[in-house]
């Protein structure tokens, strides 16, 4: 097996330590070149080396992760980012449709990362700008989301998305311009993300941006017509928190 570099960058000792002491006894197969505890020291070690991998810790004593990215803008490296349990951070991760390794991780989530960096291509930069935003201002509603298709990556801003709907373990984005996109998580997964912003679940197999609604009509079960003259049914337990969203819209 090709052997693979890394470089590891994190702004505490002992995290740093562990991270490499695992790598080494764990992977034979991943020369650490390099280690680094801050902006600074992680920009002037990759100006001379860059690696296959790089482990990215997002908070550093001197600035974040985001800082080593935009000196080193044109980077080759996979990256694998590394963020303490923060849930502000684990959302932000979720939103820019990039994978983390979350500190303290299991011998599990170290080898996922490591298998996914080696055999996926990096996040774009327009994630990475999802990321960067959502970490940077944790008490904003996001503005945009990356959505993974079974081919591509996807960078949206929510307010033109005016419904999401179930497709078993797969869910389809309905936009504003009338295109659509089936994308690979489920509705579950959106509704638990965007919880909070302007979109409420209606239906265990809808989710609808209440920027969209133009009316709920109370006869036939319940349902909702919506401003592209769609229509989505509203479930029983869930007329009354309909009844709420639309008289605070």
């Amino acid at each position: 097996m090709k052997i693979q570099t890394a470089i590891l960058v994190d702004d505490m000792p002992q995290a740093l330590e562990m991270l490499h002491t695992d790598i080494t006894n764990k992977y034979p197969n991943i020369e650490i070149i390099g280690t680094a505890k801050s902006v600074v020291e992680a920009a002037k070690l990759l100006r001379k080396r860059q690696p296959d991998i790089l482990f990215l810790d997002i908070m550093l004593g001197d600035g974040t992760g985001f800082d080593v990215l935009e000196i080193i803008p044109d980077l080759p490296s996979k990256i694998i980012f590394v963020t303490a349990s923060d849930a502000y951070a684990i959302k932000a991760f979720k939103f820019a449709a990039i994978d983390y390794v979350l500190k303290p991780y299991s011998d599990n989530d170290l080898e996922a990362a490591i298998s996914k960096a080696l055999h996926h291509v990096k996040p774009e930069k327009k994630q990475l700008h999802v990321l960067q935003e959502t970490i940077t201002n944790p008490a904003a509603i996001p503005q945009k989301i990356s959505l993974h298709t079974l081919d591509k990556i996807v960078v949206v801003p929510l307010e033109e998305i005016v419904r999401c709907k179930s497709d078993n373990n797969y869910t389809t984005f309905y936009f504003e311009n009338s295109s659509k996109l089936m994308v690979t998580k489920t509705l579950k997964h959106f509704a638990d993300l965007l919880k909070g912003s302007h979109f409420i679940r209606v239906h265990q197999s809808h989710l609808v941006n209440t920027k969209y609604i133009k009316e709920f009509i109370k006869s036939d079960g319940g349902y909702l017509v919506l401003k592209d003259k769609s229509t989505v049914p509203v479930s029983v337990r869930k007329r009354t928190e309909v009844i709420e969203a639309l008289n605070n819209i």
